[in-house]
């Protein structure tokens, strides 16, 4: 990015990137969790979270008969967890009407589509300078720089950048990386590879500074807001349908996912769309406090996925909030059963 202003910024130019095959990942394609194995798991859950999950997937299931919006916003754990072939299933299947995440949810679904492996070991790699400098970044970027030419949104972006052969082209050719990789090896997982070729918008919505790709020359910071901005208007018309109920699930994401849905929720009962009947749930390790909710000595008061998710907003929109404390490992392919199981 070029600067005309008054001080002094860091250049770019000086970062020095590494082949991402050199790199030591934490998390490899076997530790992805296939639907079909879900069957088999064992599940160690107390009665409540398993009676809430239970309802939510019956839910899910028949307002998706109803032809209503299941939105699933997700952090970037539930993919470094191994779960994303899940949800690429549930897109798959028309049980997801949007997906949603942040600019981590994104690299993560990246790294395993391109390399089968992600999770970089961060307090091996900081100290010597190398966290986030792996080559293959630049592809993201200028997926991105070429879908704000085209003026397409972040997710699309990359879900194109993995389906379609003339843009992959284009962006790889850009790069330029010698001895990185051409293509994509296991497609199959990604998440937004599976919404790109079942028409569901994924919607990312970034940060500047707050990502790894942020790191490298090849950044565009109005590349990456231009294409997460259309993401958020993407978003928001998803939210303006909830006019006769839907569901709305935000997992493992404490800030951005309620933020975001808090504006959102915002836009559309200012526009006449007013969100009615919905039901929101929320996927967490944390205890959570009803009494908190209102009384700002607590500390649970600051957790914004409990406050808004789970309580403002089902309250302001004639809804009903469900607050599911437990490791996703566990809930997430609990709720992806119980799911299929009401089909």
């Amino acid at each position: 990015m070029e600067y005309h202003g008054r001080y002094d910024i860091f250049n770019p130019a000086a970062i020095k990137t590494y082949p991402l095959s050199t790199r030591t990942n934490k998390v490899k394609f076997e530790d992805m969790l296939q639907p079909s194995d879900v069957s088999e798991m064992a599940f160690n859950l107390s009665e409540e979270t398993v009676g809430m999950i239970e309802t939510v997937a019956r839910q899910i299931v028949s307002r998706r008969r109803e032809n209503k919006p299941v939105v699933f916003f997700t952090g970037a754990h539930l993919i470094k967890n191994g779960l994303g072939p899940l949800l690429a299933d549930l897109v798959s299947r028309g049980l997801v009407t949007l997906v949603a995440g942040n600019g981590a949810t994104a690299i993560h679904d990246f790294e395993l589509a391109l390399t089968g492996e992600t999770s970089e070991d961060v307090p091996d790699a900081l100290g010597k300078g190398l966290f986030g400098m792996a080559d293959e970044f630049a592809y993201i970027n200028n997926a991105l720089s070429i879908g704000n030419e085209q003026e397409l949104g972040y997710g699309e972006s990359l879900g194109k950048m993995l389906c379609d052969e003339d843009f992959r082209s284009r962006v790889f050719s850009l790069s330029a990386i010698a001895d990185s990789p051409q293509d994509f090896l296991h497609p199959e997982i990604s998440v937004l590879a599976a919404c790109y070729k079942n028409n569901i918008p994924i919607t990312i919505h970034v940060g500047i500074g707050t990502d790894v790709i942020d790191q490298h020359v090849s950044f565009d910071g109005c590349a990456k807001g231009g294409c997460s901005g259309r993401d958020f208007l993407i978003y928001t018309n998803q939210i303006a349908q909830l006019t006769a109920g839907g569901v709305v699930l935000n997992v493992g994401s404490a800030v951005t996912g309620p933020e975001v849905l808090l504006k959102a929720v915002s836009m559309a009962a200012n526009a006449g769309k007013v969100p009615n009947n919905i039901l929101t749930a929320d996927f967490d390790l944390r205890p959570y406090s009803p009494d908190a909710m209102s009384d700002e000595s607590f500390q649970g008061y600051y957790f914004r996925d409990q406050k808004s998710i789970v309580t403002r907003i089902p309250s302001a929109f004639t809804g009903r909030g469900f607050y599911i404390q437990g490791n996703q490992k566990q809930t997430i392919p609990l709720l992806y059963k119980k799911i299929i199981e009401n089909l």
